[in-house]
């Protein structure tokens, strides 16, 4: 690494911690927002836990509405399972989806901070990605006529249903995996591509915007002794 390589990335730095530090003098200030920030916090996890709680009995609600009693025996048609469970399906595709990506944002920005505008781009072509291999998954798996080993014994039917939404929690979880190990990847070679592009003396031509009471540490070699200086 060059002192100019060293230089930008110290600017860099300094330019990201002003953007994104806001320093109060004041302990208590930051006392209370560190505050503010848990019950933030919790209430997440309150409407997280509402909403999933909300969506368990919507579910139950609706099997119970398409459900009937014959003979004292309470009897649910197999499409009501097959209904259900694709409703669970799409679910887990659309709320899964975005909470990886919550805390999968600053990762990538340490990716991607060299290129942040081909990172906002990877993750929007990732999630299109995401939602049509999702999509393709629960048509590939839908039944629309009834197989003969459910009509032998709930419990089959069960068994297929649970396979289904196992499998696309395993898809998620590999497209996961495989996306925390490609991005490493991707970001140094978008790097190392923009680091064969730059003039040969390492010098780079952008800077980032400055502002007021800015402090820019250059780093410079020492100077060596003169051609004709005697030697000591």
């Amino acid at each position: 690494m060059t002192d100019l390589d060293l230089e930008q990335r110290l600017v860099e730095a300094f330019a990201d911690a002003r953007t994104s530090v806001h320093e109060n003098p004041d302990l208590f200030v930051r006392v209370a927002r560190s505050l503010d920030e848990a019950r933030a916090r919790r209430r997440f996890r309150w409407r997280l836990a509402a909403g999933i709680a909300g969506f368990v009995l919507a579910n139950v609600v609706l099997a119970l509405t398409l459900s009937y009693i014959d003979n004292r025996r309470f009897n649910m048609p197999w499409w009501v399972i097959e209904l259900i469970t694709n409703i669970v399906l799409v679910a887990l595709a659309i709320g899964l989806g975005p909470f990886i990506k919550r805390f999968g944002r600053s990762y990538a920005a340490d990716v991607f901070r060299a290129n942040p505008r081909t990172g906002k781009s990877y993750l929007v072509l990732t999630d299109v990605a995401y939602y049509l291999i999702f999509t393709a998954f629960v048509l590939f798996t839908v039944t629309f006529v009834e197989p003969v080993d459910w009509r032998l014994s709930t419990g089959n039917q069960l068994k297929d249903e649970v396979a289904r939404i196992g499998g696309i929690l395993l898809i998620m979880g590999i497209l996961h995996a495989v996306n925390v190990v490609a991005l490493p990847v991707i970001g140094q070679l978008l790097s190392s591509k923009e680091l064969d592009g730059k003039p040969a003396d390492g010098r780079t031509g952008d800077v980032p915007p400055l502002g007021p009471g800015t402090w820019i540490l250059r780093v410079e070699a020492a100077p060596g002794p003169a051609p004709n200086s005697p030697s000591t």
